[in-house]
């Protein structure tokens, strides 16, 4: 049980950086943990808290792939 809570934990500190600073606040790794919480947390009949989950699990593979490969313009 006591997994459960660290995970709890790290995924509220993880949301509450997100809600501060945005995502470009995460690094890669944090990202990466982030979306591995998300993933697992399942929120039951709540569709507009699934409609979240997913939402910003797309943001968050967006935000990973531009940290792997910026967009350079010259």
């Amino acid at each position: 049980m006591p997994e459960l809570s660290e995970e709890s934990d790290e995924l509220r500190r993880l949301l509450e950086i997100v809600s501060d600073k945005g995502l470009k606040a995460l690094s890669v790794a944090e990202l990466d943990v982030l979306r591995t919480l998300l993933e697992a947390k399942d929120y039951g009949g709540n569709k507009k808290a699934d409609g979240s989950k997913k939402k910003l699990i797309r943001r968050i593979n967006a935000e990973i792939y531009n940290k792997y490969s910026p967009r350079r313009f010259l």
